[in-house]
């Protein structure tokens, strides 16, 4: 069901649209939220206090972002005030071990690797390449994980996510990069010797 009509029959009393809602989003705004405070605990409770302040709000959402934009802006709003309030600036190491054997002095790629959509053809396939990126991303580094869980698995725009996290679009792409490749030397490293790209 889209937003749009979630959003008409919460307005309406309708409890059930409401914990749709939040069924559809709340692992997304938790990843979110526990990127600028320190703990668990206190993410679970900023993400309670966004939707708290979803819902009193709810009626003058005009929709000119999507509903989940909206919401992760309410989120990151919550948490900076929560957790961080200083400006998230993560230091690039320009000696990256990932980088340095994949990519050549300019920064592109020194053998393109194949797509996995192109690689990867049967279930079986597909399904331990899924479990292998999901093992992959949970080990990234904090930073790379929100940016590659709010790109990658949300859906957001880069620009977007530059804005929810408070960093340079450059910034972005490159712990976007840089996340993107770890997961694929992890999820190459675990499905060695049974698939063309080896």
């Amino acid at each position: 069901m889209e937003d749009q009509v979630l959003i008409k029959r919460i307005l309406e009393g309708d409890r059930d649209a409401f914990a749709d809602l939040v069924q559809r989003y709340n692992a997304g705004l938790t990843r979110l939220v526990r990127y600028y405070v320190k703990t668990d605990a206190t993410a679970q409770d900023v993400v309670q206090d966004t939707w708290i302040a979803v819902l009193r709000g709810l009626s003058k959402f005009e929709g000119r972002s999507s509903f989940k934009t909206w919401l992760f802006r309410i989120g990151a709003n919550l948490a900076r005030k929560t957790g961080t309030r200083e400006r998230r600036i993560i230091p690039i190491d320009p000696i990256d071990p990932v980088s340095s054997a994949r990519f050549n002095e300019g920064g592109m790629w020194s053998d393109p690797p194949a797509p996995f959509t192109e690689i990867l053809e049967d279930r079986l396939a597909n399904a331990k390449a899924l479990e292998a990126c999901r093992r992959a991303l949970a080990d990234l580094p904090l930073a790379q994980q929100t940016v590659v869980t709010l790109r990658d698995v949300e859906g957001l725009s880069t620009k977007e996510v530059s804005q929810l996290l408070e960093l340079t679009d450059a910034n972005t792409r490159v712990l976007l990069h840089r996340g993107r490749a770890k997961i694929r030397e992890i999820v190459e490293d675990e499905l060695k010797g049974g698939y063309p790209w080896q």
